[in-house]
């Protein structure tokens, strides 16, 4: 008989709520534990999770004996702090929501996490397994013959509200390319299997959250920008985000170019979000589109739609989930994404936000020397 496995949870907010849903979609599992402090959050997630216990501490979590592993969902500023305090008292295989850290100067500190933690770590990456973006990640050498050229674009809804609106503001986000835009980063890494070598932003604060504030303090994140990366093996990849177009058919567009012809990846957005009087949703594609001979053939890439209800990522949190549970049960030794991956995509984030800040290119090497 298979074990259960027993989730402790770590922030039930809108995204913990998710992982909530999809965790219950799991055969064999049990959500155990949550730690969440905001009131209001802890109530819907006891609709999701009736026979968890909730902790008023991360550290009476972790007391729990039957804890198999830990699912990080807090806000982003205390992803770091937490993981150090579950060091300190017991090593579970951990999911952590992406982004690993939110201030430059704390790299070290995830390094030396990084270097003692002796159970797995798997940094949430959500966009990697989007179907039609894993259809594109399994067919992209054979359609384009080797890449040349990368091209993100998300067109999207502006920052939904959070407790205490910690999203507004980059000291608790680390700053829009980090916060929304880790996730792209890691995709350029991962389909180009190379590192950067120099990274130029160019980005704004142009329409959304101008006339709010929090505290006597306004809102200072982004809600649109251009990102360019040039790879050591001599690639290159473009982001080009906006946080005012949720009017758009598709939200993310993912195009890659080779010799031999172009693969897109076509992603609507969340379906409670899609306009009624519009009909159905949106149903992603994939497009592959040879030089020779010329003939785009398009597919579409359905979701089951149990997994379409149970969050807004077109099923790739359900998916991510399958991949940390055969990882928790020991039917596979690594993380997709591990702690390497995860403070890579946020530090070119980081670098993001500084060319966009400076106007200068941001070389990788001495970005990354200087923390």
């Amino acid at each position: 008989m298979t074990k259960t496995i027993n989730y402790g949870i770590i922030g039930c907010g809108m995204m913990g709520q998710e992982h909530l849903r999809n965790i219950a979609l799991l055969p064999g599992t049990r959500v155990a534990a949550i730690f969440e402090p905001d009131a209001a959050m802890a109530k819907i997630a006891a609709g999701f999770a009736p026979k968890a216990t909730f902790c008023a501490s991360v550290e009476e979590l972790l007391a729990i004996e039957a804890l198999d592993c830990l699912v990080i969902v807090s806000p982003n500023f205390l992803h770091l702090e937490q993981l150090e305090v579950i060091a300190k008292t017991r090593s579970l295989p951990i999911l952590v929501e992406k982004p690993l850290f939110t201030d430059p100067e704390t790299l070290s500190r995830v390094l030396a996490f990084q270097a003692s933690y002796s159970a797995p770590v798997w940094v949430a990456m959500e966009y990697r397994y989007m179907p039609p973006i894993a259809a594109l990640c399994q067919e992209v050498e054979r359609a384009t013959g080797g890449i040349k050229m990368l091209s993100i674009r998300e067109h999207r809804f502006p920052f939904l509200e959070k407790v205490n609106d910690w999203n507004r503001f980059n000291a608790k986000s680390g700053g829009t390319f980090v916060e929304k835009c880790c996730h792209f980063f890691d995709l350029m890494r991962l389909l180009t299997g190379s590192e950067p070598t120099r990274i130029m932003a160019s980005a704004g604060q142009d329409v959304n959250h101008l006339d709010e504030s929090y505290d006597g303090k306004p809102s200072d994140i982004l809600d649109n920008g251009y990102v360019i990366v040039d790879f050591e093996n001599g690639m290159r990849a473009m982001l080009e985000l906006c946080m005012f177009a949720e009017g758009s058919r598709y939200q993310e567009e993912v195009s890659v170019v080779g010799s031999k012809g172009k693969i897109e990846a076509l992603v609507p957005g969340p379906g409670r979000f899609w306009p009624e009087h519009l009909g159905e949703a949106p149903i992603p594609q994939l497009i592959v589109s040879p030089r020779a001979p010329k003939g785009p053939e398009a597919r579409e890439i359905p979701v089951d739609p149990r997994l379409l209800e149970a969050g807004d990522h077109n099923g790739a949190t359900y998916y991510q989930h399958e991949g940390f549970l055969a990882l928790v049960r020991g039917e596979r030794d690594m993380p997709d994404v591990g702690l390497e991956d995860g403070w890579k995509a946020v530090a070119m984030g980081m670098a993001a936000q500084l060319s966009a800040t400076s106007g200068q290119t941001v070389l990788w090497s001495e970005f990354i020397a200087q923390k």
